[in-house]
């Protein structure tokens, strides 16, 4: 079986990092409250100082302290703007049940505001709650039916409940507002293989790669369709260019060896599994892989011992057991081929 990447969906979320007249425009809007717009204009200037101070750490990927700077802005003025970047600190910060019930809180507040909806979909799916996340899409989708993004992200959590079709609908609402995404080619791609519809898959990870030619996933999922077509010259390209963007992804050197074994290159395929063992020597079918070209080649002892590899790693491996088996059949030694079937 070759290593699959398909289920690797893109998603976005709206970063803490908004423009300042965003941030501007957004305390303008979000204070409806006499009170609050006093407190926050006797206090302006401290607020946004924290503010800005929060979306530097966040910038540089110190979450708990941009938590503690947009929770500080908070204490001074209650501003939705601070709000929404203290959520999304939570969520880098992996307690995402916490913002997921933040986001309700904002959206009581500001029900109208489709980004707090599209990031509170993007946790939901993170979570893998699928169908809350499709119907947070549709919200943001009521305020903003243009946002491409949220289009892209209900579509893949369409795409993670199987229901391609519909997914496929997303996209392409996504590619009317914005061709020129490659990560919604992608995801088109990742729907089109899960249905086996690998020349349309082929189609949608080339429009990507026109776009953004060095995405490593998508060269990997282009070698997984052209597997499946059985063009496994091309499988070979298309997994070079993956690793020439990234060297030491042991999946694409797995796929690598499947591919050669298939053309029946046994020793680049034992070259390229050995890759894949470097980089994750416990991966037990890069083992059992590695014994079938052993096979091949008529390397039986070298083979068993690779099956034994695989067997202490995963002594379940049925396949495993009934190749070693076999082998040992082959070889006349019977008594060993009856304890290992």
């Amino acid at each position: 079986m070759i290593e699959r990447k398909l289920g690797i969906i893109v998603q976005e979320i709206f970063l803490a990092s908004l423009p300042e007249e965003k941030v501007e425009s957004r305390i303008d809007e979000s204070q409806r409250d006499e009170k609050f717009n006093k407190e926050f204009h006797e206090n302006r200037s401290n607020a946004l100082k924290l503010y800005r101070d929060g979306v530097s750490f966040y910038a540089y990927k110190h979450f708990e302290y941009a938590l503690l700077n947009f929770s500080k802005a908070l204490e001074i003025a209650n501003i939705f703007a601070f709000h929404f970047s203290r959520e999304n600190a939570l969520y880098q910060l992996g307690r995402k049940e916490e913002t997921v019930i933040a986001y309700g809180r904002d959206l009581k507040k500001n029900p109208d505001d489709y980004e707090v909806w599209s990031n509170k979909g993007f946790t939901l799916f993170s979570l893998g709650r699928y169908e809350e996340a499709l119907a947070a899409y549709d919200k943001a989708l009521e305020k903003n039916p243009d946002d491409h993004k949220a289009w892209s992200n209900k579509g893949a959590a369409l795409s993670a409940l199987g229901r391609y079709e519909e997914a496929l609908a997303a996209y392409d609402k996504a590619l009317e507002i914005n061709s020129d995404d490659h990560k919604v080619w992608f995801n088109k791609g990742v729907a089109l293989s899960a249905p086996g519809r690998y020349e349309e898959a082929l189609a949608a990870y080339d429009k990507a790669l026109e776009i953004k030619p060095d995405d490593h996933k998508t060269w990997f999922n282009k070698g997984t369709a052209l597997f499946s077509l059985g063009r496994y010259e091309e499988t070979l390209a298309a997994y070079d260019k993956a690793l020439e963007i990234k060297p030491d992804d042991h999946k694409a050197w797995f796929n690598k060896g499947k591919s050669f074994s298939a053309l029946g290159r046994y020793e680049e395929a034992l070259a390229a599994y050995d890759k894949a063992l470097e980089i994750k020597p416990d991966d037990y079918k890069a083992w059992v892989n590695k014994g079938k070209s052993f096979s091949a080649l008529g390397r039986y002892e070298e083979e068993l011992a690779a099956y034994d590899k695989a067997l202490e790693i995963n002594p379940d491996d049925h396949i495993a057991w009934g190749n070693k088996g076999n082998t040992l059949s082959a070889l006349g030694r019977y008594e060993e081929a009856l304890a290992a079937i």
